[in-house]
């Protein structure tokens, strides 16, 4: 977007001056590449002579600044999104620096509860949380990210202005101010499966890590996990009751290649901090660490750092999390020895 106004800028011309040059013309002076050629002339069709050129502020377009550049090695690639929220969590995207966690609609009590304690522990390191906001293990996760002030991102397989499932309504507005909504449907489109299908893949794109909770042999999880595989994004699997049909799909995965995760903490020692881990947390971290000593208990830490447990408590969550402490019975903690 960012080029075609430098464009019309430069020659002084507007978009509804543009709106009516061949296809030709326009490919010769915008160097677009093909699949945003062909979306142009399906919406020039669809809008006829006159249309309303404004762009609305919750579109994105390629070519603007912020425009997530990993979307551009996808064949096709979108040709636009819609966002809602933070969209300084798009350079995350196009970096690669979020955590999808995706799963069964209809996951058993441990897979929601590991999807919670997931989406919990990623925002205690400073992860986004990227999901598709689905019931289940998607909004577990998108509920435990939120409950550790994290930054939760979800992909939707339907329009910004459509809440599905319809009870999730609270949860996608948390969700967008909180931390980001996209999707890749405009308002008003007719939602059907494809749209899902698609919202699966982009998951994956924006995606360091993969991880799948819980689902059966037939999944949409099991797509991302495919396209996982083609895009060498890592796969992560929680293991499941062998005997529990929503589990067999995930179970699958771990037979064939996928990393098994019994614990956050396994999968946060391979990732380390993330990008939203801020200086001041590192630095509480590096100070909760040296009042540890070679032991110490909740009372004890809180009169010497002069905090309250309300504070300690994420950080020493998160330092568990990670491998370094470890906690006793009575809350005492101490370091894990090398």
């Amino acid at each position: 977007m960012a080029d075609l106004r430098a464009f019309c800028r430069d020659r002084s011309i507007g978009p509804d001056q543009l709106w009516g040059w061949p296809t030709e013309r326009l490919c010769q002076a915008l160097g677009w590449p093909s699949h945003c050629q062909c979306a142009v002339d399906r919406y020039r069709c669809e809008q006829g002579a006159a249309p309303d050129l404004e762009v609305p502020n919750c579109v994105l377009l390629p070519g603007d600044p912020a425009w997530p550049s990993c979307l551009d090695q996808a064949d096709p690639p979108p040709a636009g999104l819609f966002v809602q929220g933070a969209r300084s969590m798009l350079r995350h995207l196009n970096a690669r620096e979020a955590i999808a966690v995706v799963g069964t609609r209809s996951a058993s009590e441990h897979g929601l509860a590991m999807a919670e304690e997931l989406g919990r522990a990623l925002a205690e390191a400073g992860w986004p949380v990227l999901s598709g906001l689905a019931e289940g293990i998607d909004a577990a996760a998108h509920r435990g990210c939120l409950a550790r002030n994290g930054a939760p991102i979800a992909v939707l397989g339907t329009p910004l202005d459509r809440v599905y499932p319809t009870h999730h309504r609270s949860l996608q507005q948390q969700v967008g101010e909180q931390g980001l909504l996209l999707s890749t449907t405009r308002s008003g489109c007719r939602v059907h499966p494809g749209h899902f299908a698609a919202r699966n893949r982009w998951l994956v794109t924006f995606a360091k890590v993969l991880v799948v909770v819980e689902c059966p042999q037939r999944s949409g999880a099991l797509i991302s996990a495919g396209w996982a595989s083609q895009m060498d994004c890592p796969l992560w699997v929680v293991p499941g009751d062998a005997r529990r049909w929503s589990c067999r799909g995930s179970n699958a995965l771990l037979r064939d290649r996928a990393t098994a995760l019994i614990h956050p903490e396994d999968l946060l020692r391979c990732l380390g901090d993330g990008p939203l881990k801020s200086d001041d947390s590192r630095l509480m971290s590096r100070k909760l660490l040296g009042a540890i000593g070679t032991g110490a208990s909740l009372d004890q830490l809180v009169h010497r750092l002069q905090c309250s447990p309300a504070e300690l408590a994420p950080q020493l969550l998160a330092l568990e999390c990670q491998g370094e402490l470890l906690c006793e019975s009575g809350l005492h903690w101490r370091k894990r020895r090398p």
